[in-house]
């Protein structure tokens, strides 16, 4: 692959490169690079939106570079505060093993173990010991660390900051010295930490490192980024029937951002179904094909042969049988609906008090989570089903 193949393909799906320049000199030098990522293991699971990070790491391993997955298990008992409007509860020692133990199991799903070394920050951290970290600390000022977008919104909101908070950017800046990173890849809301790790390494003496940002991906809702926490995320540990159910459900609008960023199809494969849709295609199709390609990554390819179908008339979490209606309800002038509303308009009951017995009873679900008679949905794309076997796919605009 030349040079200009290799740099169009890091470009795909990347948000910033910093420096571009510089990120060709090293690979001009025809050495291998180090490549570094860093994930706090804040829970057992991973989801898609983590994997976007280990896409872009395994096409480095693919052109012959060494990748390190580091496991921040000393930086998970700070708590990252990136895009936080709030102090983050510190994980404790047990959790942070558990997690990180997990963590080793998945990401061979997606990375070469041969050309993948997996190290913990706590390696060097629990040897810096505390005249270690004041030094590390009296390399940056308190003027600089309220340069950065969270920490100045929640100072001038009068909002707590802990100090420990502060040495979080420089911990992890200091993962790059220890590790001595040739590239580091992150997410845009590790922008301003990505960045002190070029300025420590400046200040080492080292090389500085290359700084690769990634988008973050959306959730199942096509707005907010993918988290647990919203529920709006796709596991890669989950059931096949479960992940292949989410993603065929994902809006329209939302496909080739997931195409771009999740996808092993090269760009001319991703424009040739883009000239299907042109033509004429059903767009879930398209994402059927999405589907299937991740299922088959996480779970092998009979999984994913199989992930579609349903089990006789009753409705299993995660199988959708191929005739499940697809209903549209509008909204009218209104910015949502009740979940009552949804169900008696799109014929999942025989009538309202019906609806009101199953929605007491816990037997309504939308996108396989048990809702209450207190849910509104504003406009989307929904997977509602009601008892054991009314389901559809219900979209409100």
């Amino acid at each position: 692959m030349s040079l200009e193949q290799t740099l169009a393909e890091i470009r795909r799906g990347t948000e910033e490169i910093l420096l571009e320049e510089e990120l060709v000199k090293k690979l001009e030098s025809g050495r291998p690079l180090r490549i570094k990522a860093g994930f706090d293991p804040t829970a057992p699971d991973l989801h898609l939106g983590h994997t976007v990070l280990m896409n872009k790491m395994r096409q480095f391993q693919d052109r012959g570079h060494t990748v390190i997955f580091l496991i921040g298990d000393f930086t998970g008992l700070i708590g990252d505060p990136s895009g936080k409007n709030s102090t983050r509860p510190p994980l404790t020692p047990e959790q942070i093993a558990q997690n990180a133990e997990t963590y080793k199991e998945q990401v061979f799903k997606i990375l070469d173990p041969e050309k993948t070394e997996i190290r913990f920050n706590s390696e060097w951290f629990n040897k810096l010991g505390a005249a270690g970290m004041i030094k590390l600390a009296a390399r940056h000022s308190v003027a600089r660390m309220l340069e950065r977008d969270d920490f100045k919104k929640r100072y001038k909101a009068n909002e707590s900051i802990a100090i420990h908070e502060f040495l979080y950017p420089l911990v992890q800046g200091y993962d790059s010295v220890a590790l001595e990173a040739d590239v580091e890849l992150g997410g845009t809301d590790q922008k301003f930490n990505l960045l002190v790790g070029r300025e420590l390494q400046k200040s080492e003496g080292q090389e500085p490192q290359v700084v690769i940002m990634t988008p973050l991906l959306e959730g199942l809702d096509g707005e907010k980024k993918m988290s647990k926490s919203l529920g709006n995320y796709v596991g890669i540990t989950e059931a096949p029937g479960a992940m292949y159910q989410k993603i065929v459900s994902i809006p329209d609008s939302l496909m080739w951002r997931w195409y771009e960023l999740l996808s092993f199809k090269t760009l001319e494969q991703i424009d040739a179904l883009k000239a299907q849709i042109e033509q004429g295609a059903n767009p879930r199709d398209i994402k059927i094909e999405l589907a299937r390609e991740l299922v088959a990554r996480f779970h092998g390819e009979q999984a994913a042969a199989n992930a579609h179908k349903g089990a006789g008339n009753l409705v299993q979490e995660g199988e959708v049988p191929d005739d499940t209606p697809q209903i549209t309800l509008a909204l009218d002038d209104q910015t949502e609906l009740p979940i009552a509303a949804v169900v008696n308009r799109a014929g999942l009951a025989a009538n309202a008090a019906q609806t009101r017995d199953m929605l007491k009873n816990g037997r309504v679900k939308v996108d396989w989570e048990v809702v209450g008679a207190d849910l509104k949905l504003p406009a989307g794309d929904y997977l509602v089903q009601a008892g054991k076997k009314k389901l559809a796919r219900v979209t409100l605009a």
